[in-house]
């Protein structure tokens, strides 16, 4: 192949990815990164991030992205649209699949974070974004003085539905189990609680998302042995994360019994040269400023590597 060979191709644009390249590109490390979705990851779509350092009153997570892109372009950070299918190793050069076309590193990084999960019943896949949603920043608006639904007992879904407050007229949260919300979150939540404008159902297990004309209407629960039908005009699923590494299955990198990648403490994959840092690494702690943190040491592996090997190539 007679392709350029760029120093390290970095495999989603979330917080991770961004301040990774941001300590890249400062040290002139040629750097590209692929996104697939939206630039700044999940971060991207969560309305107000309140315990990101340096932000006292909290900070929009779409103004967060946006300055760390702004950042990593200022710096001389390649941005562009693309996914990723497949990785793998031809000795001095990775070649990374975009699109079904080849592209040629030296390095890589994967920081493709985590996606909302499923709940699996019928109505959700078939009403997806006309009905059925997993992000209250980017559809809540559509149900302003609606009646929703929110499935879903921890941080993200408290938080979701607390923002969704601004809007609906009353929303019902079904929790499957206990709720697993952080305390502040549930004392916010308990306002709302207070005054009708939320209830929370503890042990409801949704069967369906039910709708006539093709338009929802409701979703179908048992809640605590009792099957009932709570009317809804849209539903917002909030039900935990999974890690964005279904290119990778069967691959030479290796990956936990949950789907996420292992790595070893320089942050690199089973395959050399590749690493990957973030939300998708096995052990992380699924927070916006420790994906940071991993970002800018997994930077600093990937220049040590380069500098290995171009010593090696000089020997």
């Amino acid at each position: 192949m007679t392709e350029k060979i760029r120093d390290v191709v970095m495999i989603g644009a979330g917080p991770s990815a961004l301040t990774a390249a941001i300590y890249t590109t400062r040290e002139d490390i040629d750097t590209v990164l692929y996104e697939k979705a939206v630039i700044g990851g999940l971060a991207a779509v969560t309305d107000m991030i309140d315990n990101y350092p340096g932000f006292p009153e909290g900070v929009e997570g779409m103004k967060l992205a946006s300055e760390l892109e702004k950042q990593a372009l200022r710096f001389g950070a390649q941005m562009e649209f693309g996914e990723v299918s497949e990785i793998r190793d031809e000795g001095d050069h990775k070649v990374v699949t975009v699109d079904g076309e080849p592209v040629l590193a030296k390095t890589v990084l994967i920081a493709t974070g985590s996606d909302w999960k499923k709940i699996g019943v019928p109505g959700e896949k078939e009403f997806f974004g006309r009905g059925v949603h997993y992000c209250a920043t980017c559809d809540g608006a559509f149900y302003r003085d609606k009646k929703l639904v929110v499935i879903g007992g921890g941080n993200s879904a408290y938080q979701e539905a607390i923002f969704l407050t601004r809007y609906a007229s009353h929303i019902d949260v079904l929790v499957r189990s206990t709720v697993k919300a952080s305390d502040i979150l549930q004392h916010d939540m308990q306002k709302h609680i207070d005054s009708g404008k939320v209830t929370v159902h503890i042990g409801a297990v949704t069967e369906e998302i039910v709708a006539t004309e093709g338009k929802v209407t409701g979703v179908r629960a048992t809640i605590n042995g009792s099957e009932q039908t709570i009317e809804t005009d849209g539903v917002f699923v909030f039900v935990g994360l999974k890690p964005n590494t279904e290119f990778l299955q069967g691959s030479a990198i290796q990956l936990d019994e949950r789907g996420l990648i292992t790595t070893n403490d320089r942050l690199e994959t089973s395959m050399p040269g590749v690493f990957a840092s973030g939300d998708v690494r096995s052990g992380a702690t699924m927070q916006i400023a420790s994906a940071v943190g991993e970002g800018a040491a997994a930077a600093l592996a990937i220049r040590e590597y380069l500098e290995e090997h171009e010593r090696a190539h000089v020997a």
